[in-house]
């Protein structure tokens, strides 16, 4: 049950910072071209590989907000046969964008350094052999200049970082099997 609470405290943290980076990462697309709502949904999601899969409900609040704010404009046309708002980024909105990407890299570059310090000091992984994951901005894919393309390469690193992460998973979860195991021996001592 408490395991539960975490897990839904974890994930709502999550949405809300998420919130906050779709503002950033569409400034950062539209900072490139201007595009519409679901052009704007449709390249976070191939961007992040399905990590983020922004809704209508989420992306077009951002966007008047963003309008409203001066930070983009909207413009009405016509895009096959049908009549679409396209956005692009004003002045106003690079000034901005450059700013936050500046505090986001310190704030990105401190957390890195707690994170290396999680998982050398409270995770043991150098001392289990394991590498420690690089981490990345929550901006990484939205600041390339193209799509890269995935190469065999790519995808090798790819499996060895899941595998790492396998491997700490299961190291971890047969240390807390072990320690469950002397909590529920303890017990049956005493009853």
């Amino acid at each position: 049950m408490f395991e539960e609470k975490e897990e839904q405290t974890a994930t709502c943290w999550l949405k809300e910072a998420q919130k906050g980076y779709m503002r950033i990462a569409i400034l950062i697309l539209l900072s490139k071209k201007s595009s519409h709502g679901y052009e704007i949904m449709k390249e976070t999601g191939d961007r992040t590989e399905g990590f983020w899969k922004p809704t209508a409900g989420g992306i077009y609040p951002i966007l008047k907000d963003l309008e409203k704010s001066g930070y983009i404009e909207g413009k009405w046309g016509f895009e096959k046969n049908r009549r679409r708002k396209s956005y692009s980024i004003t002045e106003t909105g690079r000034l901005i964008l450059k700013r936050v990407l500046i505090k986001q890299n310190q704030i990105a570059e401190s957390m890195k350094v707690l994170f290396e310090e999680f998982a050398r000091d409270v995770l043991n992984l150098e001392t289990k052999g394991l590498p420690i994951p690089k981490i990345l901005t929550p901006f990484s894919a939205f600041l390339e200049k193209e799509k890269p393309s995935v190469t065999t390469e790519d995808l090798k690193r790819k499996r060895k970082h899941i595998e790492n992460a396998i491997e700490m998973l299961r190291s971890e979860l047969e240390s807390i099997n072990k320690t469950l195991n002397k909590d529920e021996t303890a017990k049956d001592v005493r009853v």
